[in-house]
């Protein structure tokens, strides 16, 4: 207490004292910050001081068995100790109360214990505690000790993405500008002129022939940049001429043919019948809650709108547009989750086979305390796997499939499908688009991407597809470094050793086969303390499975492998991409490689 005194403390030992002095009845004495000490209303006679942990109440996020073994391991010392529960929420407490009653036994809330302790069973109340503890007879359990610890994260930013503006400041003398009613004329600079009587600044706009218009920067809501592929001049138009007027018209009937079709695309949505899944119960509140982080703005959104349109006769068909690594198969799970309740099938179609088993891995955790079965397709399996796999498809007997475009074989049937996801719908192509509309007939879709082919994109804006966007990034993601440069030895030896000096992992991207094992044995020597391995898409299953499970775990350090590894791939350990010949990517399959890094709250960098 003297020590605390020395550092400006006032002592106070009332509540009430301390509510007073709150409320302005008593003045702080020279405005010193207080402490309060009080005595723990729990028990009459005096706390022992061998106080000691709770480590036997083990977390238990990951199962719905060990929640219950703890809730009986609750009751068993009862009988001979007081316990006292502590929940962060009014809502987490009448959950716990539930679980308590699923055992046969009523636990009452309160918020005076001293009130109702009568030593007969344990007692939920709420309040804030961060670990339990043990002193004498007196239990006392943190809602941490009970169902796990949760992240705390700071309070989320919203993303400024949706804000951003084009500015004429970005233009320079000879862009092309778009007038609403002139046509398309070259920017000549902004001008400082007296016009009429009116001084003031105006944009100059140089038409054919030499003419020129000026526009006050209060008619600037008038006038766009022209926008078209690069090195592709426009003809420009005749101050006064018909062309923009032609060219105005024609516009307007491909308008009015697409409002048209659009029409009756509405008209068809509107009246076929799926299937209204039920509205949210506590069990579903309860899945939610073994998410283990806080979910952005954004995520609770797009779980809101999808949930809502699953909930309506109309059919979802859904495009979920958001970052890499910005949480949208959290999203896609809430949404099978809903299926799966209702006892109808889900499907969730992915690129590549090591997304598929990523996925399965992930899903097996989510719903790891709940009664779903979930499987996997994939060219991993052997044949008689696969028929295996099949049939409990077909006979109900499988709840969740995720698979590859196995998926949309004709040996494929499904019992009784309510929810197909398809996972960077950017990847598949027209054939397989024709196989899923025909897999989809009255069946939700929730398409998932990151990168919208322009085809998908358009039907999202154009309103045909509903669309959600994800662009708040999680807490603490930092933005991934890009670097581009020619083929170097030293940078690369570089780039790789600093990320293994701090405990870190690589990707080297080299996208031909043929010398991918040549490129290793180069990454060897450059990097002698480097434990390489090699990946690519001709490999047998098992191998790369193998591979894959050794990078996983670490034993492996860098990875040198083709783009097999750009879908979906989550290792947040692994914040390096070395990506070699990237000029023979395209820019979408370029964005999806560097989002397999910088997935965590560490500093990623990206050598293209």
């Amino acid at each position: 207490l003297i020590h605390l005194l020395e550092e400006g403390l006032m002592i106070l030992n009332e509540p009430d004292e301390i509510k007073r002095r709150h409320t302005g009845q008593v003045p702080l004495l020279y405005g010193r910050d207080y402490i309060s000490f009080t005595t723990m209303p729990l028990v009459d006679k005096g706390v022992c001081l061998d106080i000691r942990g709770t480590s036997d109440f083990a977390p238990i996020r990951k199962g719905m068995k060990k929640l219950q073994d703890n809730i009986k391991k609750i009751i068993s010392l009862s009988n001979d100790h007081f316990i006292l529960l502590v929940c962060s929420s009014e809502w987490q407490a009448k959950r716990l109360r539930e679980l308590f009653s699923e055992m046969g036994l009523s636990v009452p809330i309160s918020e005076s214990v001293n009130a109702i302790h009568n030593g007969s069973g344990p007692i939920i109340t709420t309040g804030g505690l961060s670990r339990g503890f043990r002193y004498d007879d007196t239990v006392v359990l943190a809602e941490r000790d009970i169902f796990g610890r949760r992240p705390a994260y700071r309070p989320i930013k919203r993303s400024r993405v949706s804000h951003l503006i084009s500015s004429f400041e970005d233009l320079k003398q000879g862009d092309h500008l778009v007038h609403i009613e002139h046509g398309i004329g070259r920017f000549m600079g902004i001008k400082k002129e007296s016009i009429e009587g009116y001084e003031g600044e105006f944009i100059t706009i140089e038409y054919l022939g030499g003419d020129r218009i000026y526009v006050p920067f209060e008619r600037i809501n008038c006038v766009q940049k022209y926008n078209a592929p690069d090195q592709v001049s426009p003809r420009l138009d005749k101050l006064g001429g018909k062309t923009w007027q032609k060219r105005k018209n024609r516009v307007k009937e491909k308008i009015k043919e697409m409002a048209k079709k659009l029409v009756k695309l509405y008209a068809k949505r509107s009246t076929a019948k799926g299937f209204a899944f039920s509205m949210d119960t506590e069990m579903h509140h309860e899945f939610d809650d073994f998410f283990p982080y806080d979910e952005t703005p954004d995520q609770l959104q797009a779980i809101h709108e999808i949930k809502q349109e699953m909930e309506s006769s109309v059919p979802l068909d859904r495009l979920l547009c958001g970052d890499v690594g910005y949480g949208k198969t959290e999203v896609a799970i809430r949404a099978c989750f809903k299926a799966v309740y209702d006892s109808r099938q889900v499907a969730v179609l992915v690129p590549t086979t090591i997304l598929a088993e990523q996925h399965y891995s992930t899903f097996i955790d989510r719903f790891s305390a709940f009664p779903v079965n979930i499987d996997v397709l994939s060219r991993f399996k052997t044949g008689s796997e696969q028929k295996k796999t099949i049939k409990a498809l077909s006979n109900s007997d499988t709840d969740i499939i995720i698979g590859t475009h196995r998926l949309l074989g004709k040996d494929v049937s499904f019992h009784n499908l309510g929810l197909l996801i398809i996972d960077e719908e950017h990847k598949f192509g027209v054939t397989h688009k024709e196989k899923i509309k025909a897999l989809k007939t009255n069946v939700d879709i929730l398409s998932l991407t990151a990168t919208p082919i322009p085809r998908t994109l358009h039907m999202a804006l154009s309103g045909i597809r509903s669309m959600s966007v994800i662009e708040t990034p999680p807490e603490e993601r930092l933005a991934v470094k890009s670097s581009v440069a020619g083929f170097s030895p030293e940078i690369i030896k570089d780039a790789l050793q600093k990320e293994l000096q701090r405990d870190g992992q690589a990707f080297f991207i080299n996208n031909r086969i043929h010398n991918i094992h040549e490129i290793a044995d180069f990454i060897s020597k450059l990097v002698p303390e480097g434990k390489v391995a090699v990946a690519h898409g001709r490999m047998k299953g098992s191998e790369l499975d193998k591979v894959m499970s050794s990078f996983y775990r670490k034993k492996k350090n860098i990875l040198v492998s083709t783009s097999i590894i750009g879908s979906g791939l989550d290792i947040p350990t692994a914040n390096t991409i070395i990506i070699n010949r990237a000029d023979k990517f395209g820019l979408a399959d370029l964005y999806q490689l560097r989002g397999r890094v910088g997935r965590s709250n560490v500093k990623a960098y990206a050598y293209f």
